[in-house]
């Protein structure tokens, strides 16, 4: 199964979230009792906002979660154990998937937050490499469910991006892909082309700076070796 499902509650979400956490951070522990999963849920930290989830409201996440295959109940010992499906449900990598748990558990981050946050879940190279994932959780196809996250209009005085996840639905006041995706282009990879051309443009510019620098320094022209021999041979 690779379709998204019905948007999920504030409930369903910290629920879901607190699951693949958990997974990733306190594995003896999982798959998770009930009363385990109410306190994860109401957790004062890394939590945005910070909830007061009852075990009855638990309970009734969990359930639908289950009915939408987003959560697996299993019954190995005398209590009832929990455990997310995400991944094969919406048939997206570890990466991916640690992002959209973040983000379900933080509310809105940028791509720094997301992979300083993600350390105990998934150690990303850099910020390109979570921005790489972000870009095709929002690329994702209709055919395979829609995108997952969308990118936040920036705040005044940021300078990065904010992302959320699309799981509860449509954010108000979010930029949305256009339907240049549909047609093969994807805007937010070829923004993120554009940054690094730019970046790698003024690694050029200040290159050539100090090599004109060196060159006046030593007395010597910063000339190609063509037109230095061109040079010589017309002062002999």
């Amino acid at each position: 199964m690779t379709t998204t499902p019905r948007a999920l509650t504030s409930v369903e979400a910290r629920v879901l979230g607190t699951l693949m956490e958990k997974a990733r951070t306190v594995p003896d522990t999982y798959p998770l009792s009930l009363n385990l999963v109410v306190a994860g849920c109401n957790q004062k930290t890394s939590r945005e906002p910070v909830m007061n989830v009852t075990e009855a409201e638990a309970q009734r996440a969990l359930a639908d979660l289950r009915a939408l295959s987003l959560v697996i109940e299993s019954h190995g010992s005398r209590v009832a154990r929990y455990e997310h499906n995400l991944q094969r449900c919406l048939g997206v990598p570890e990466q991916s998937a640690a992002l959209l748990g973040l983000l379900m558990l933080r509310g809105p981050q940028t791509a720094g937050e997301l992979r300083l946050n993600a350390e105990r879940w998934h150690r990303f190279a850099d910020i390109s490499s979570v921005d790489g994932f972000l870009d095709e959780l929002a690329g994702r196809p209709e055919g395979k469910g829609g995108p997952l996250v969308v990118r936040l209009p920036r705040a005044p005085g940021t300078r990065e991006d904010r992302w959320a996840q699309l799981l509860c639905g449509p954010v108000e006041g979010a930029q949305y892909a256009p339907d240049s995706i549909a047609d093969g282009v994807d805007p937010e990879r070829a923004r993120s082309q554009n940054d690094r051309i730019s970046a790698l443009e003024a690694e050029v510019a200040a290159l050539r700076a100090s090599v004109a620098r060196l060159c006046a320094e030593l007395g010597v022209s910063p000339a190609g070796p063509t037109e230095v021999n061109d040079h010589a041979k017309n002062k002999g």
